[in-house]
């Protein structure tokens, strides 16, 4: 019996030891993880995002991946790993600082794990997962609901216990084929401006009317009013207005093949930006490396692109066009004004005038950006104090466009400590809501700006704090964020497009929500990449900041631009939805499961309508809930991006099949027969 029981356990050892030969651990920071998308920096393998060793909590720890909320990596499974196990929390290396993140796991599209929100100075948290079974595993990091800022997060000691001939690969979501459904144009002329456009009485007009075909085309206009002239070569209007009145003007372009004619209303009065601002901003790609060549050339470059024929028309300057407070810019002589409070600009814009007159002579407008803090967000000098000479250099500078952000504003609610602005952080983000002290800032500067001799269109950068929707009209801005900075991660634009609905309400023509820049395109200043985003997450993002009547401005290097990017970025039908004359904003009418149809009414009566499938999974069905929508009687489908008619529907009889896949989109105008 003795004998049995040792041949039995000596068995059972032996079995054992072959299970424990059959699995092999594999560390994650042995994967490819230059993969993974975040929201800013590069992935860290065995280091913080700042290339540091992992620290979390005063714990070091010497293998993980560091990275940046929004964050995701993919890997491929294939069902032959047990186990997952780390160590998570974010990196000590933002002390000083308020990040907050979670944690996420999930297997074959559903959510296994979740740290739950963590602070910087929380002890890690353990992980350990089974993944039996498991093809495919994403590791993600969002933001922990006071902005990505500052998220540095850490997935320390992570590895994985795999069976024998496991193969974990690391993928990118993007890596799926770009596919373009956007038609060429043709080559007879279109004329595809907005159908109104607003200016104040006497301001400086400027108005390149936008026209695709062959060139050259030749331009016309009748009843343009009196002091306005058009260059029949070029399609630029200029001039001024003095008397308020709306001007029914009917534009005309004309080449060899063909001729085109649309009806323009010019109104001039109070209101201006009568449609959402449509151009390029610097910020995304240039960061603090802009220059008034780099800008130049991006005013080119949308001309040359096309771009400007289907309606871009502003090149705005972002940070970095002032002195900066590190003082390493060589002209720096430690004035960032002159002795009358005037600002000074830095080295690599030696003539701001000059930049503009280049700009405007291509039938372009200018902007510009500051903060009401005494820094910018990137500790340039900001407008604290000098608000009436910023406004009045604008003005003589020939400025058509400020950004202006809160950034250092919550370090001088109170006023400035010990009246030294060197006391004041570039990041001082509290107070915003405060529905006194948050709003004055802004007040002030819409006021000077107002009584300037130009036009410039106001936008407040304030991240949407007390609800600046509400209040925003009162300060004579035209436009203001929703939410924070976008970044070029899905889980960004997802956050950020269901956060648009509550401020819908108070849009309309001269005030827009802004729910930040598109990031499509070669982005990532001192890191340029393409877009993160994958092609159907693409398509998304920028059908559904036309249904919101958002400001659209590009954020990536107009010198780099593909076939597919321009494909999103000249689809006239799109761009018209986005800039109809009635300017209601789009809003979420329906919700099937991960599926969101939101709806926007047109000045011509028709429908915009947007399937946007938030879920991880394909939507397969047959829709027939038009009810919901607002939608009945016998209508014409038309599809936008393909610009084609795709069915004659009755809506108590028929259905629209949809088919769309994971964090894609359909986008249909609805028309009565």
């Amino acid at each position: 019996m003795l004998k049995h029981q040792l041949l039995l356990i000596a068995l059972s050892l032996a079995l054992s030891s072959n299970v424990y030969k059959a699995q092999s651990t594999v560390w994650l920071d042995q994967l490819d993880l230059s993969v993974a998308t975040q929201g800013n920096g590069k992935p860290g393998i065995n280091t913080s995002v700042d290339g540091k060793p992992l620290t979390i909590a005063n714990e070091v720890f010497k293998r993980g991946f560091g990275t940046h909320a929004e964050s995701s990596l993919l890997i491929k499974l294939n069902g032959k790993v047990k186990k997952f196990s780390a160590l998570v929390g974010l990196d000590d290396e933002m002390k000083g600082q308020n990040p907050a993140a979670e944690f996420e796991i999930y297997g074959d599209n559903k959510k296994l794990w979740s740290s739950g929100i963590m602070k910087l100075g929380d002890k890690a948290k353990p992980v350990s997962i089974s993944l039996e079974g498991i093809k495919q595993l994403e590791l993600v990091v969002t933001d922990g609901g006071n902005g990505p800022y500052y998220d540095h997060a850490d997935w320390a000691d992570a590895k994985f216990e795999t069976s024998d001939g496991a193969k974990l690969i690391t993928f990118n979501p993007i890596a799926s084929e770009p596919y373009i459904l956007t038609p060429k144009p043709a080559p007879a002329p279109k004329i595809n401006s907005a159908g109104v456009f607003g200016a104040r009485p006497g301001s400086p007009f400027l108005f390149r009317i936008p026209a695709t075909g062959d060139r050259p085309i030749t331009f016309s206009a009748k009843n343009l009013p009196k002091g306005l002239t058009l260059d029949s070569q070029t399609g630029i209007i200029t001039g001024k207005v003095d008397t308020e009145g709306t001007y029914e003007v009917v534009l005309n372009a004309k080449n060899t093949k063909g001729s085109a004619s649309k009806k323009l209303k010019i109104k001039i009065g109070d209101r201006i930006a009568l449609t959402p601002t449509m151009g390029w901003n610097s910020w995304n790609c240039f960061g603090h490396e802009v220059s008034a060549d780099k800008v130049k050339r991006a005013s080119d470059a949308l001309i040359k692109s096309g771009l400007v024929n289907h309606g871009w028309n502003y090149i705005n300057v972002d940070d970095s066009w002032q002195f900066n407070r590190d003082g390493k810019d060589p002209s720096f002589k430690g004035k960032m004004r002159d002795e009358d409070g005037y600002i000074l600009t830095n080295s690599k814009f030696p003539d701001m005038k000059n930049l503009a007159d280049y700009i405007h002579g291509n039938g372009l407008k200018m902007g510009i950006y500051s903060s009401p803090g005494p820094w910018t967000c990137g500790g340039c000098a900001g407008s604290y104090g000098y608000e009436k000479q910023d406004a009045e250099s604008y003005a003589k500078w020939g400025i058509d466009y400020i950004k202006y952000d809160w950034c250092s504003y919550g370090g001088v609610i109170d006023g400035l400590p010990d009246n030294d602005p060197n006391k004041v952080s570039s990041l001082a983000f509290n107070g915003g809501g405060d529905l006194d002290k948050g709003v004055k800032p802004f007040k002030l500067m819409g006021n000077l700006l107002k009584q300037q001799p130009r036009d410039i269109v106001y936008n407040l950068c304030q991240y949407g704090m007390g609800d600046v929707w509400k209040w925003g009209d009162d300060v004579d801005a035209q436009s203001w964020r929703t939410t924070n900075d976008i970044t070029d991660t899905w889980a960004s634009v997802k956050n950020i497009a269901l956060a648009q609905d509550k401020a819908s309400a108070f849009a309309k023509p001269g005030n827009w929500n802004d729910p930040d820049m598109l990031v499509v395109g070669i982005v990532g200043w001192g890191n340029p990449h393409q877009s993160r985003l994958k092609p159907d997450e693409q398509y998304l993002h920028i059908s559904l900041w036309s249904i919101f009547s958002a400001p659209l401005l590009i954020g990536c290097d107009l010198e780099k631009l593909d076939d597919f990017t321009l494909n999103l970025l000249t689809n006239d039908e799109v761009i018209a939805v986005n800039q109809d004359v009635l300017g209601k904003q789009g809003v979420c009418l329906q919700t099937i499961g991960e599926l969101k149809i939101y709806v926007k009414d047109l000045e011509d009566g028709a429908k915009a309508v947007v399937f946007a499938n938030f879920g991880r999974e394909k939507v397969k069905m047959s829709y027939r809930d038009f009810k919901a929508l607002g939608i009945s009687g016998n209508q014409i489908v038309r599809d936008i991006w393909r610009q084609k008619d795709i069915l004659k529907l009755n809506t108590v009889k028929g259905n629209l099949v949809l088919d769309i896949p994971a964090h894609g989109v359909a986008f249909y105008k609805f028309i009565s027969k």
